[in-house]
């Protein structure tokens, strides 16, 4: 009964939210062309009207601050939850429609930063802040045709060298609040008509709070980040390029229920370079990339963990007619772990193609396949087909069907949990959707998805290792977004995601079957802007080892913000998370934050 009111409640508020949109259709007097490009949509950038796939966009401003995680940001996108151990710099998974962070491959400027030591290699968005970032993509389904066995559930492509404006752009922030925290912040781009320079520094400390609901002792976090890129043309037809980051991070937290001592640290290097060319026919991008990551848990049953990886790749493009694009290349990567002594590592060869085609104006469709021989797993073929059709003027119609796998992991081979003779996962996406874009920034837009995956791997409580998981996985359900101006100074936004995710009949732990975000975005005068937002989860399983007390289940989030900008250059804001103070959990037996308001300062010229 409570999960059919929590049901009610959803549609309700999410029918409250379309329905205003859907007659703004009759009102707007104005219609505009979207011309944002989609950088990870496709092997080659293309306008966002142009793409099948499903991307959702974070922009600068929405990134959060030097103390907030870029966490909060994505999990109001429609099909992104979350669980975290704790608070800021907690263990913590991402998922994308159901499917958690082991299928989601992450990208920071280019660096594949998914962890190659981790059980079932990810990247842990407890520690990262949105200071810097100057936009996320978030490409969903199946991609493993563009990226790779990583990507089932999707990508997030992370950038910090876009610039604000053309021209010299710096941004320096300083922040806190609850919790002991405090951060801060600079960040610099030179932007010119033959290239491009970017730097980035923060550091974030904060008290924090116990990490498990039994115990009352706080559990902190200090992180440094740093992040850099160059890009110059050396001539009218080769442009160079490198980028980096630097991330370390020193962690407390509980050991176990009897022992709050525990402490860790972690260091992450990143470095990417390539070379691009103009041909006559052809362009080409040339690149290289490296990415360590070195984790220590004294008194942890595993105490030192580390992970390597290199990878070589070309990237060709050329017009075969006004209509068409072939866009070709080849990948080799390399990756090692490397746990309390314990060695191992494995290589992937990679080929891969997309042909763009536009048989009409109002067509679009893309073919990509992609061709993997593992060095323990052999050959792999991977394909996307995707097709954006303008149904109306601005209508637009979009599907995709794709393949994809999932290699097991070094850790889960090698490791003293591991199984030798694991097979890869595979998996099958599908998703159909309609987006209807009118004046300005408003848009409605709604998709339904379907995921299948078959030898899933999970961890065995029964037999303590990894095994391969009996009867399929799918995940299916349905995305619905928009954004309507009420006004010159008032705009409301929200979206809706209804998941169905299980594995052999059981339903899949820690997975939100309703998460509905509404929110209003109000300019209150002209130095003032205020922002209100809601987030309500409901029906969501814990795990089974939760603690019979455990507090996962619905609840509702409400979080403000505001902003004061005292002169062109500088603004003062507040933003309080958790303004009802609910009590609540993501994964059962592990805090959340309560009540918390945080100060900020940002100065940018």
């Amino acid at each position: 009964m409570h999960a059919l009111k929590s049901l009610r409640f959803s549609l309700l508020a999410s029918a409250a939210f379309i329905l205003p949109l859907a007659a703004h259709a009759q009102d707007a007097g104005e219609i505009y062309t979207l011309d944002d490009i989609i950088v990870s949509g496709s092997l080659t950038p293309v306008p966002a009207t142009k793409t099948g796939a499903t991307v959702d966009t974070v922009e600068a401003d929405e990134t959060g601050d030097t103390s907030e995680a870029v966490l909060d940001a994505l999990t109001t996108l429609p099909g992104v939850s979350f669980s975290s151990n704790g608070g800021l710099g907690a263990s913590s998974t991402l998922r994308i429609r159901g499917l958690d962070a082991r299928y989601v491959g992450v990208r920071i400027n280019g660096i594949d930063v998914s962890d190659p030591s981790n059980g079932q290699p990810q990247f842990d968005f407890g520690g990262l802040t949105g200071f810097g970032i100057s936009s996320i993509e978030v490409l969903k389904g199946s991609q493993s045709a563009l990226y790779g066995s990583e990507a089932v559930a999707g990508l997030i492509d992370i950038r910090t060298d876009g610039a604000v404006e053309p021209g010299y752009n710096t941004t320096v922030e300083l922040s806190g609040g609850s919790y002991g925290t405090y951060a801060g912040g600079i960040s610099s781009v030179l932007e010119s008509e033959a290239g491009k320079l970017s730097f980035g520094l923060s550091h974030v400390k904060t008290d924090g709070f116990s990490s498990r609901a039994s115990d009352t002792e706080d559990d902190g976090y200090e992180a440094t980040t740093l992040t850099f890129g160059l890009e110059q043309d050396v001539s009218d037809r080769v442009t160079l390029g490198l980028s980096g980051l630097y991330i370390t991070s020193d962690n407390e937290y509980d050991l176990s229920t009897s022992n709050s001592a525990g402490e860790s640290s972690r260091e992450q290097k990143g470095l990417r370079s390539f070379a691009r060319i103009q041909g006559d026919v052809i362009n080409h991008e040339f690149s290289a990339s490296l990415f360590d990551t070195e984790r220590s848990y004294p008194g942890g049953y595993t105490e030192d963990y580390s992970g390597k990886r290199r990878e070589f790749a070309y990237l060709g493009s050329t017009d075969l007619s006004a209509l068409s694009t072939l866009t070709f290349g080849v990948e080799y990567t390399e990756e090692e772990f490397n746990i309390d002594g314990l060695s191992e590592k494995d290589d992937n060869m990679a080929i891969k193609a997309e042909w763009l085609h536009s048989p009409m104006e109002t067509l679009d469709l893309s073919v990509a396949l992609r061709y993997d021989d593992h060095s323990d797993f052999g050959d792999h073929l991977s394909g996307r087909l995707a097709a954006a059709w303008e149904v109306a003027p601005d209508w637009t119609l979009r599907a995709v069907l794709g393949t994809g796998f999932r290699a097991p992991s070094l850790y889960e081979r090698y490791s003293p949990y591991g199984k030798a003779d694991l097979k890869e996962e595979t998996s099958q996406s599908a998703e159909i959707g309609i987006e209807r874009r009118f004046a300005g920034d408003d848009f409605v837009k709604g998709t339904l998805f379907y995921t299948e995956i078959k030898d899933r791997i999970d961890y065995d409580f029964a037999t303590s290792s990894y095994n391969q998981v009996s009867g399929k996985t799918v995940s299916k359900g349905l995305e619905l977004s928009g954004h309507y101006t009420l006004s010159e100074r008032v705009a409301l936004f929200g979206n809706y995601t209804y998941t169905d995710a299980e594995t052999a009949g059981e339903e899949a732990q820690r997975v939100p079957r309703h998460d509905l975000v509404v929110g209003i975005d109000a300019v209150l005068t002209d130095q003032i802007n205020g922002q209100l937002m809601v987030q309500h989860v409901a029906d969501v399983t814990p795990s089974p080892y939760a603690p019979a007390d455990h507090k996962v289940g619905d609840y509702t989030l409400v979080n403000a913000g505001l902003s004061y900008q005292l002169n062109d250059a500088t603004e003062l804001s507040l933003r309080i998370e958790n303004l009802t103070d609910e009590d609540y959990e993501t994964a059962g037996g592990y805090n959340t934050p309560g009540r918390s308001a945080y100060l900020g300062l940002k100065a940018s010229f």
